[in-house]
């Protein structure tokens, strides 16, 4: 460089230039206290949100209800989707309801075996945490006797019981005491939930106040259901009285009355239900005050209007019960299978019924108490599936979506409990319930999850606590389910019920979007149609047959930034679970 030209320039160059210089700085900005700085970006103004009063409809079973904070998990990078079709847009700040942890209920059964020496099946439950697992059965319950050795039932309980059409049958009793190895005993029942940190819902022997031949059955019943009370102790919170006895297929609907002492009607009805659920309840809250534990009972209910064709017992069920009961049940429970019974459903009508069923059995119930003057209390759906079967619809991944669907309407219509039937079944070609395969699905072993088990996993692994308002626009296929976390930060559930792959974007009103957001993709593989017996998540599959990926627990979710927005490609009879930073 040449020094001595560049100090050669004439002085009015330096003047010209320092002026130009001086014109090209940017002024300082005042601050609102006076001095200089940056002004500061104002945030969008976010309406607080507020949490409704609890529901009469979910009541004490928010009572063990926890904020819930937003874990970060382990993720791979990924491209967001493009092309955007659909959109789903959440208010953060229109709660629906706190979330009931006992909403995502399962039933345990007597024969699905000792869990407890499983430890797959203990690894299984306890990473799906239910919180709640419903116990004996079904029908059974009304043929279980809880303190009774293997093949000994009370000397008032007679060999054969009269079935509907007044046939004797071996209603095949059941014992809590048993020792046989392909069974569940109480105590096998009572160590899974220890092991497993989940909670119970007992269904007592209803139907022994029906059919036992003693001078007084129903006192010696409602006896033997405060005597389990106590031997609980305070183990189980919830206990309700039968299961369906509205129902013609259920043990003591009809009885023998040359054998019954206490001159009940041969046919059982509401009004005779409630005059029964007041002797077990009296008892058993008895019994729990005794030994300084607080109950919560529930009765049986008939959850939708009754059809032409039905007895006169189902027509005239919740009018006789509600009234009869005198607002001495603490709950009402209702059962629902959803799709037309005994019908090869496709998939559209399986998913569909999810969407519709849970608001009209709400519906119904609640509006059943109001016409017969009781008060609205909490109401549980405790067994729930669907009738769909003979193209493995039970099964499959489909089964996976319903079950999304439904536990998002029960939320959404405020169930106070929620419990899918069953943890294991039997295959029957793949008309079964079961959660895990039983020891009959060729190619599977006993306890293997099935895709209904995945869903469910990553929808309450994600799921804030609390339910918060979602609309969709773009597509009549697409469904969705928002929630907040505690902690700050939002999910959203996307299900898309059709044929084609949607690109969503997500929208949340009244939330200041974080960095970044996390999804799992769920979706069926290639085998069976739309009933695949195949979950891949995040593109990962099972090994075998049927199933998903073993290493569900550890799988990374998929992540992407937000800068332009937070979007997601939905596969075909797929979802798409998301957490948003925030």
């Amino acid at each position: 460089m040449n020094f001595s030209k560049m100090f050669t320039a004439p002085l009015s160059m330096f003047l010209l230039l320092a002026v130009v210089g001086a014109c090209k700085k940017t002024p300082p900005t005042p601050d609102p206290g006076g001095g200089t700085g940056p002004v500061p970006v104002t945030p969008t103004p976010i309406t607080p949100a507020i949490d409704p009063a609890i529901a009469n409809t979910i009541g004490f079973f928010l009572d063990d209800w926890q904020p819930k904070t937003f874990i970060k998990p382990a993720f791979t990078e990924t491209a967001a989707a493009g092309n955007v079709t659909t959109t789903v847009t959440a208010d953060a700040s229109s709660i629906i309801t706190k979330i009931p942890l006992s909403e995502f209920g399962q039933n345990g059964v007597w024969w699905m075996g000792p869990a407890i020496t499983v430890p797959s099946a203990v690894t299984n439950i306890t990473n799906l945490h239910p919180h709640i697992i419903r116990f004996p059965g079904g029908s059974s319950s009304d043929a279980y006797f809880w303190n009774s050795p293997e093949g000994v039932i009370p000397p008032d309980v007679p060999a054969r019981i009269k079935d509907k059409d007044y046939i004797d049958r071996d209603p095949f009793y059941n014992y809590g005491k048993t020792t046989l190895n392909w069974k569940c005993s109480l105590d096998n029942y009572y160590s899974l939930l220890q092991q497993t940190n989940n909670q119970g819902i007992i269904t007592i022997n209803f139907g022994y106040s029906r059919y036992g031949t003693s001078a007084n059955p129903v006192a010696t019943a409602a006896h033997l259901a405060a005597d389990w009370v106590r031997y609980d102790n305070g183990r189980t919170k919830y206990w309700e009285i039968g299961n369906e006895n509205y129902g013609d297929w259920e043990w003591g609907y009809r009885i023998n009355t040359s054998l019954n002492k206490d001159g009940q009607p041969e046919i059982l009805t509401g009004a005779q239900y409630a005059k029964h659920f007041k002797v077990f309840a009296d008892s058993m809250k008895k019994a729990a005050t005794e030994i300084g534990k607080t109950i919560y009972i529930g009765a049986v209910a008939v959850e939708t209007a009754p059809e032409a064709w039905q007895t006169n017992t189902v027509k005239t069920w919740n009018a006789g019960m509600m009234t009869g009961v005198n607002n001495k049940a603490d709950f009402y429970v209702g059962h629902n299978y959803f799709t037309p019974y005994d019908q090869n459903s496709n998939a559209a009508v399986v998913l569909s019924s999810a969407l519709t069923v849970p608001a009209q059995m709400m519906n119904y119930i609640t509006q059943t108490l109001q016409t017969n003057g009781a008060i609205v209390k909490p109401v549980v759906m405790d067994e729930w599936n669907m009738w769909a079967k003979d193209s493995k619809q039970q099964v499959s991944n489909t089964s996976g979506i319903f079950a999304v669907l439904v536990m998002g309407e029960a939320i959404k219509n405020k169930y106070g409990m929620s419990a899918r039937w069953d943890m294991m079944n039997g295959w029957d070609n793949g008309n079964d319930h079961g959660l895990f395969s039983a020891d009959d699905e060729p190619g599977m072993t006993k306890w293997s999850p099935r895709p209904s088990f995945y869903y469910l996993y990553f929808f309450q692994r994600s799921l804030g606590d609390r339910l918060v308002a979602s609309t969709v626009q773009g597509s009549a296929d697409i469904k969705a389910y928002a929630s907040t976390y505690s902690s700050g930060e939002a999910n959203v559930t996307v299900i898309n019920m059709g044929a084609s792959a949607q690109s969503v974007e997500i929208k949340i009103n009244n939330f200041n979007i974080g960095s970044r957001y996390y999804w799992y993709s769920l979706e069926g593989s290639n085998d069976n149609g739309e009933f695949s017996r195949k979950v891949l998540v995040n593109s990962s599959g099972p090994a075998t047959v049927a199933g998903g990926p073993a290493d569900y627990a550890t799988l990374k979710a998929r992540s992407a930034v937000t800068t332009n927005g937070v979007k997601v490609t939905v596969p075909p009879l797929g979802t798409v679970i998301v957490m948003i930073e925030k």
